[in-house]
């Protein structure tokens, strides 16, 4: 199927609506629906789309592709009202009164965020975003009803500037889109995919579409005759089936031809002839039994590739999906690519949650045996869940929408846990990915894993059919390390919410102790602020409790100094500050070596116990600690204000990163050698680099 740029759909009309309605609704539903047409049509009067036409034709497009899904008529009230709340003068209550608080919630969930002033577009169209998918959690027709929004919009985008074709183009392909693949609605993705792909690059797209049309014209007796192979074969076999043709998107193949060769070591992209060297089928049979004595069939015609086959009806995909999925190899020189399924299996794959009446959803949950698409439905549930603890460990929407794009990734692992369940990740998934998919305590408390019974590094990927254990201690924390390699949103969520909730904290530890050091030339500290001079010095830097002023000071967005000054003798405040004395003078700030993530040893010139030092205030990073012999430190004093006196606490234990120069001849072992005498003094290298020379001894 492919989209030309041309002139907009026909106008949908109210009696279009009506007839396709009466199909499957009883006569008191249609009505309710039309009245909200009439309510709707009331309220937007007076209003226009770019294109010039009245602005209800596109809640009657909106209601008619919800329609066309057999949808509920709360759902279809809803999209005919969808644009009430956000672009008249009716309130949400209104709403409630005259079509009930579901319809009212539908219809709000939808709606943008229009009463909150934002700093940018992406802020307030991320914050918009994220009170969608809280909404959806209440109630999954939301999104639904925004699929079908955002389809009308793609169809009829030709009249709006060619900046906005681009912006809303690109966010369909980054989020809805993938959304609407994430619930099974692949005839929504796919429409969403090429529409939007032709309004961002029209002249790909017209290439590709022409191209397209050429080959499947050269290739029809080929197809026929593979297809004619099969059918015959299957008729022998007294197997009914019914065997189609599937089309390859335009979208589709451009993505594949950007993809980079995996096999070849060279940096290549493939070529069209490369991705469109396939006859795709798809063969519909009456029972999953069918579905396996047609794979039997068609392997004892063609020959198989073997790594090319996916069994999607043992282990569903994460939407629901199910298919066999088998490549094969053909006599005409073309690769055979099969998709085996039954009818309810079609269904479910074009239409995902909406195969069948969603008003059924809540019954189909307790009655799951009665529900063909219920696999469908129990895992969007489970996804829907998952985004709200996105949302609860997000700092702020922007963070969350980029979880979100990042959790929407079409490519899956299927691995297994020891007790035999099947956990489904994001293609290029890791370790610590897993531990956190079984739950969040045991992702925080990870210090190891084994595959098939080895122990592997956290850091490595997984692949589909391994077995993962995951090995747990109490006194285990995150590491910041790991979101260099978590892929999954829930990992790397939770890791950066433990991460900031741990950096706040270290950082109010490290601000106190930093401030009393500066305080005690008064002959004061943190902890002997009366009510007074607390209260002062939150008026005076603006901050909602003491704990928040320590935290800035310890992530060095606040000078400690600049603080202690306010209690200064000549300082103008109403506090009465303590007097100068020459016996209190300013201590250096002692340095453990174990202060946390806000106490950090400049990797430039390595400070070990012994090494005379001196800290540098870094805005965001804490303290970094260098020797003072170091380069760096006389570019420092030009901010003499953020340099601060440090020193090693008397008893020190732990361990420090040094680097160490040895010059040594080339020769065989000499590297195992030098490994084996570090190892063998308690110490491990962390890193090794080396460097020929042509000197001679």
């Amino acid at each position: 199927m492919f989209f030309a740029l041309g002139p907009p759909p026909p106008r949908i009309l109210a009696s279009d609506l009506c007839d396709l309605l009466e199909t499957y609704l009883e006569a008191q539903q249609v009505r309710e629906i039309y009245r909200a047409y009439f309510f709707s049509a009331e309220a937007h009067d007076g209003q226009k789309r770019k294109s010039g036409e009245p602005y209800i034709f596109h809640p009657l497009a909106v209601a008619y592709i919800l329609a066309k899904m057999r949808m509920d008529t709360q759902t279809l009230c809803a999209a005919l009202l969808h644009d009430i709340i956000e672009d008249t003068n009716i309130t949400k209550e209104k709403l409630a009164s005259e079509f009930g608080k579901q319809v009212a919630e539908l219809v709000d969930g939808v709606s943008k965020l229009s009463s909150i002033q934002f700093e940018t577009r992406e802020q307030a169209q991320a914050a918009s975003f994220q009170k969608m998918l809280i909404a959806m959690n209440r109630d999954i027709r939301v999104i639904i009803v925004k699929l079908a929004d955002r389809l009308h919009n793609i169809r009829t985008i030709g009249a709006m500037v060619r900046a906005s074709q681009r912006r809303i183009a690109r966010e369909t392909l980054e989020i809805y889109a993938p959304i609407a693949n994430r619930l099974g609605m692949n005839a929504v993705r796919v429409e969403l995919q090429e529409r939007s792909f032709a309004t961002l690059y029209p002249l790909r797209y017209r290439v590709l579409a022409q191209e397209m049309q050429k080959l499947y014209s050269k290739r029809t007796k080929i197809y026929h005759s593979i297809q004619s192979t099969i059918e015959q074969r299957l008729n022998q076999c007294c197997i009914e089936a019914n065997i189609v043709k599937r089309e390859k998107h335009c979208y589709v193949l451009h993505e594949n031809m950007r993809d980079k060769k995996k096999a070849n070591s060279v940096d290549k992209r493939k070529t069209f002839s490369q991705v469109t060297n396939m006859c795709a089928l798809r063969i519909i049979v009456n029972s999953v039994d069918d579905c396996y004595r047609v794979l039997g069939v068609v392997h004892t015609l063609y020959k198989p590739i073997c790594e090319h086959f996916k069994d999607y009806i043992a282990i569903h995909k994460v939407n629901g999906y199910q298919s066999l999925h088998t490549t094969l190899f053909s006599t005409h020189g073309l690769l055979i690519d099969i998709q085996i399924r039954t009818m309810a299996m079609h269904q479910i794959a074009e239409n995902g949650i909406t195969a069948h009446s969603i008003s059924q959803f809540d019954k189909e949950m307790d009655c799951p045996h009665e529900a063909t698409n219920y696999v469908a439905r129990k895992r969007t549930q489970e996804w829907l869940h998952g985004l709200l603890e996105i949302q609860q460990s997000a700092s702020d929407s922007l963070e969350f929408l980029e979880q979100v794009k990042i959790d929407l990734f079409p490519d899956e692992v299927y691995v297994f846990t020891p007790q035999g369940k099947i956990l489904q990740l994001p293609k290029g998934a890791t370790a610590i990915d897993f531990a956190y998919a079984i739950h969040t305590d045991v992702g925080n408390k990870c210090i190891a894993t084994k595959i098939d019974n080895q122990y592997v590094s956290l850091s490595t990927q997984l692949v589909s059919g391994q077995t993962v254990e995951v090995l747990t201690a109490k006194w285990a924390r995150p590491n910041p390390s790991w979101l260099n390699f978590a892929v999954s949103a829930r990992a790397r969520s939770y890791i950066r919410h433990f991460l900031k909730t741990l950096q706040y904290d270290d950082a109010v530890l490290l601000g106190k102790r930093m401030l009393d050091k500066e305080l005690a030339p008064y002959s004061l500290s943190v902890d002997k602020f009366n009510e007074k001079q607390r209260a002062h010095l939150l008026e005076t830097f603006k901050v909602d409790n003491l704990d928040s002023l320590l935290a800035e000071i310890g992530l060095g967005n606040r000078i400690a100094l600049i603080v202690a000054h306010q209690f200064h003798p000549s300082s103008d405040i109403s506090i009465k500050a303590p007097q100068l004395t020459e016996e209190s003078q300013s201590k250096p700030l002692v340095i453990k070596g174990s202060e946390g993530i806000l106490v950090n040893f400049a990797r430039c010139c390595r400070p070990i116990p012994g090494d005379e030092i001196v800290g540098f205030v870094s805005t965001g990073r804490g303290v970094i600690i260098h020797t003072a012999a170091c380069r760096h430190v006389d570019e420092y004093r030009q901010s003499p204000e953020k340099l601060l006196a440090v020193e090693w606490e008397s008893q020190l234990s732990g361990e420090f990163l040094v680097d160490i120069r040895l010059d040594v001849r080339d020769k065989r072992g000499v590297l195992a050698t030098i490994a084996t005498a570090i190892a063998n003094m308690e110490s491990n290298i962390k890193q090794v680099s080396n460097e020929s020379s042509d000197f001679i001894n």
